[in-house]
């Protein structure tokens, strides 16, 4: 018995959001590959690793935004995360979180090691720093000064920080990609990183102080700082196998391959590698990186209102409809336009009509001629050939993550076998007659290899079409070899068709009522749906306000005092804005000020008004203050 093992893992996911059909499709690759490795190798020797990123910035944000604790907001959307994987039928060996204290103590342990062989300093760092990554971007990475990401301008942040010495492996980087071609694959991707590291390599900023990020990893070298959250993340993908001294550790990890979207290659492509081997381990062995799936030719975004989320198209067409949509649409490595009219074309054509109608057809007639025992015909090699290819096609592009060719290569099979029984006719023939049989008898062997090399794409159906070949054998427990060393496999031992139900009923476009794709409402949408009466907005009393003076509040980082004048009346207000404007910055500013707003308690003094303030998607804070100079107390229209 074969000792090879094979572990592949999806990035983890930020939970900054929840589910969108990206996350969806990266999780349905990585689970139909590990089912087909665990068709090729014994079950237990595939890992299949999912989970969810759960630090950082955007996620006390996001927590703050939806009112609940960091650890409130990662438990409900982790949760999200899971039980949308469980709806879709994927079935990763495990989910793990980064908020674990496994994780966290692999994460400590980690950094320890490679600080005490001297590849982590302290240093001070100025850059360009975008909120939404989370990370300072180089001149060079940006697009007319933005981020290329989020389109927004980066902010320009000085501070002390610990730094990674990445520079200092580069040329290994460099030779190893070039020794091991396929280390990241496909090529256009390779070529990228190499092109990428043309330029020399700036070390890595890998902490934040907790003066202004306390959801982290502390570092476990100096707990005022935490971990910055890509090298925190990129840990997942050993923690969760019991680095350093588990037993899936040893077994697995010399065979790691990681999946990802395109977005995410450096961390992965240039961080990771470096930092296994400045700790003296081994990379992984294949970097397999797929492209964006775009809305109107446009990356799916949430600021841009412009996302997809899988589970409605799962309830609106079907689970295995939308697993079959996306892994058939999407050529591995290149973009794909999400279209839904395609999908429908999809499940009409493709599952409806040409599998679903070749599957009721067969059962039909071996019911109606046979009583449904199909054992007692003899067998015809009229397909055996077709099989054969379809065999070693599907097999040849699963291997290569070439998931849409597999499928092509199981439609070219189903097509040869409708073309067999249009050739043969055997519903015009007589039902007594050899030939007859030995046609029935061959589509229907067929259809047990097409289920069979179905499975891993489509577990669901495939299984359906055992149970109605009358096959009680598990699928799952048929290996590659067992079930491909012949297409004959019916044999003679007494088997019975089950009732004939449809695989896939057909949607009818000219009768079926459009469900629109729901997405993420844009901004705008969202204003129209929350627009407010002009009674409403004049009961808020928005007013010019003074600042005569400011002071910080003992024992909070983010809350300042201010005493501020209103024509002539001085009041005491509480502003959450400390890490944006000191206590030093304020007084003489003019500043907005909801005047009729409740008074409220915070830290134990009595706020008395709201000040204003605008916040970007990148987290940047400025505020609101009148253009030109204005009497205190003037009323804001």
């Amino acid at each position: 018995m074969s000792n090879e093992t094979f572990y592949l893992t999806t990035p983890i996911y930020y939970v900054n959001a929840t589910p969108h059909l990206g996350h969806a499709y990266t999780t349905i690759l990585v689970d139909t590959m590990t089912r087909f490795q665990r068709r090729r190798l014994e079950p237990e020797h595939v890992y299949f690793l999912t989970g969810t990123d759960e630090h950082g910035d955007k996620i006390v944000q996001a927590a703050a935004q939806a009112g609940e604790s960091p650890q409130a907001y990662t438990d409900r959307i982790s949760g999200i995360f899971q039980e949308t994987w469980k709806r879709l039928g994927l079935t990763p060996n495990q989910f793990i979180r980064t908020t674990s204290e496994p994780h966290k103590r692999a994460v400590q342990r980690f950094l320890q090691q490679i600080y005490d062989a001297g590849d982590i300093y302290f240093g001070e760092y100025g850059g360009q720093y975008c909120f939404g990554c989370e990370r300072f971007y180089t001149e060079k990475e940006l697009q007319d000064g933005r981020c290329p990401d989020h389109q927004t301008t980066p902010t320009f942040i000085k501070e002390q920080n610990y730094f990674f010495r990445m520079g200092k492996y580069q040329d290994w980087l460099i030779d190893h990609i070039h020794c091991h071609p396929d280390f990241i694959r496909p090529e256009r991707f390779r070529n990228e990183v190499l092109s990428f590291l043309k330029d020399p390599l700036e070390d890595l900023c890998i902490s934040r102080p907790r003066t202004r990020l306390e959801w982290g990893i502390p570092l476990p070298f100096d707990d005022q700082y935490v971990t910055y959250v890509w090298f925190d993340a990129l840990i997942n993908y050993i923690s969760a196998l019991g680095w350093p001294d588990g037993e899936a550790f040893r077994r697995f990890w010399p065979n790691a391959q990681h999946l990802i979207a395109k977005d995410i290659l450096k961390p992965h492509a240039i961080y990771w590698p470096i930092m296994l081997k400045a700790a003296g381990l081994l990379p992984y062995r294949h970097l397999n990186v797929h492209g964006y799936w775009k809305i109107e030719e446009a990356k799916m975004s949430k600021s841009r209102g412009s996302v997809v989320r899988p589970l409605d198209l799962a309830d609106k067409y079907g689970v295995e409809a939308f697993r079959y949509f996306v892994l058939r649409e999407m050529t591995f490595g290149l973009d794909a336009s999400f279209n839904e009219e395609a999908l429908v074309a999809r499940l009409n054509a493709d599952l409806a009509n040409d599998l679903g109608n070749l599957y009721s057809r067969v059962l039909k007639l071996i019911q109606r001629y046979y009583d449904g025992r199909i054992s007692e015909l003899p067998g015809e090699g009229g397909l055996v050939d077709p099989t054969r290819v379809a065999i070693a096609e599907v097999t040849a592009a699963t291997e290569r993550f070439a998931f849409s060719e597999a499928l092509a290569a199981i439609w070219n099979l189903v097509s040869a076998t409708n073309k067999y029984l249009v050739t043969n006719e055997p519903w015009k023939q007589d039902p007594g007659d050899v030939r007859t049989k030995a046609v029935l008898f061959s589509a229907a062997e067929t259809l047990r290899a097409i289920a069979v090399l179905l499975w891993p794409f489509l577990p669901q159906t495939a299984e359906r079409m055992f149970r109605g070949l009358g096959i009680s054998e598990p699928i799952t427990s048929i290996r590659i070899e067992e079930a491909f060393s012949s297409p004959q496999h019916l044999g003679p031992r007494q088997w019975r068709v089950g009732e004939v139900e449809p695989l896939f009923p057909r949607i009818e476009a000219a009768t079926a009522k459009p469900v629109p794709v729901k997405t993420e409402p844009t901004a705008a949408q969202e204003s129209v749906a929350d627009l407010i009466a002009i009674e409403e907005f004049r009961r808020i009393d928005l007013r010019v306000a003074e600042v005569i003076e400011a002071a910080a509040i003992p024992g909070s980082k983010k809350l300042v005092k201010l005493r501020v004048r209103l024509q002539d009346e001085e009041r005491t207000v509480v502003a959450g804005l400390k890490e944006h404007y000191p206590p030093e910055s304020w007084e003489g500013k003019r500043i907005i000020l909801v005047a009729n707003l409740k008074p409220t308690k915070l830290m134990g003094i009595a706020s008395q008004g709201m000040v204003l303030a605008a916040e970007d998607e990148s987290g940047r804070i400025v505020l609101l203050t009148p253009e030109a100079p204005i009497a205190s107390g003037a009323k804001v229209r």
